[in-house]
């Protein structure tokens, strides 16, 4: 039996960036976002994954000097300084993003801070040569401190993008140990999973491989390498201020659907992670797993998302009331 004659899959390269950005300064990093996106596009990457928060800054180590139940002057002006380092979306960055991955031909993954009004928040943005701004996932939960200066993203935007190089998608650091969420992606037949996070422990490849496996899905995990020179000389870490200490030591890897690292996981430094990625692997894995198929025991268990995005303010919750009449919307329910 021809196996490519009914159901041709190609064989997608992708890469994974594993660097830091110019802390705290979207412009800059932008420039430096586009010349290591042109570099793995040299070594012929179609899609390529760079970290969470990639523009302009995780701030690892900072407390914003908030305690509970008071905050100071000085906690508004370092969230003042974040939030000018954030990104509109769309906006002119977002735009030079869907410019870039049109003139290079590649798809593309960018962790970045995004702002809408007075909230940031930790987003996903995903970009194609034809289509440009494809999606904008938003983190739902960050997880510890990252709650007092991210907003909570909402169940209308976890969305696989059947594109021409696979069905792919996104999700944000610890958002990949929500088993509903990943239920979630993995119903819409998710071939490849992009994972850029902030967690550089050795925890975290053994998650990687695991979704891997669960999903039968090629897994892109992408971190930042980063050091405490990697950002401005006033910023204030518990992590001190020696140049040279590492404030994440990345970890990004790539994993194929059976659980093999195809590349990494590396943690000596800022490196691209390149591997072909043969998407025939994710129907094999489904010969005696298929996690949103014949596994799935349907009967038993059900899963609901809401879709309907989350007003947050009272006359969009108002608007949302009207236009819905109060009845929920389900993505599917199986």
């Amino acid at each position: 039996m021809d196996s490519h004659s009914k159901y041709p899959q190609p064989v997608v390269t992708a890469a994974v960036v594993q660097a830091a950005p110019v802390g705290f300064q979207p412009k800059a990093t932008l420039v430096k976002a586009i010349d290591l996106a042109a570099d793995v596009a040299r070594q012929g990457a179609e899609l390529v994954v760079f970290p969470e928060a990639f523009l302009s800054a995780y701030p690892r180590g900072m407390d914003f000097d908030t305690v509970v139940g008071a905050r100071s002057d000085k906690a508004r002006d370092l969230y003042l300084e974040y939030w000018n380092s954030a990104i509109d979306v769309p906006g002119p960055i977002s735009d030079q993003l869907a410019d870039l991955s049109a003139s290079l031909g590649i798809h593309l993954v960018m962790g970045c801070i995004e702002r809408d009004a007075g909230t940031l928040y930790c987003t996903a943005l995903s970009l194609s040569p034809d289509g440009g701004l494809i999606g904008k996932h938003r983190k739902v939960m960050p997880t510890g401190s990252e709650r007092l200066i991210w907003g909570f993203g909402d169940g209308s935007d976890l969305d696989v993008h059947n594109t021409s190089i696979g069905n792919i998608g996104t999700a944000i650091c610890w958002e990949n140990y929500m088993p509903l969420l990943r239920m979630t992606l993995y119903e819409q037949n998710i071939q490849i999973w992009c994972a850029p996070t902030a967690d550089a422990r050795q925890t975290w490849s053994s998650s990687m491989q695991h979704i891997a496996v669960e999903g039968r899905c090629f897994v892109l995990g992408a971190n930042q390498y980063a050091t405490r020179a990697d950002y401005p000389a006033e910023y204030e870490s518990v992590f001190g201020d020696s140049p040279d200490t590492v404030l994440s030591e990345g970890g990004s890897c790539i994993v194929d659907p059976f659980g093999t690292f195809l590349a990494g996981p590396a943690r000596d430094g800022e490196t691209n992670l390149i591997a072909d990625l043969d998407l025939r692997e994710t129907i094999r894995g489904k010969y005696d797993f298929d996690v949103a198929g014949h596994y799935s025991r349907g009967e038993i268990f059900k899963l609901h998302v809401e879709t309907r995005p989350v007003a947050v303010d009272a006359a969009s919750q108002a608007a949302e009331a009207r236009l819905h009449d109060g009845r929920p919307h389900d993505r599917q329910e199986s």
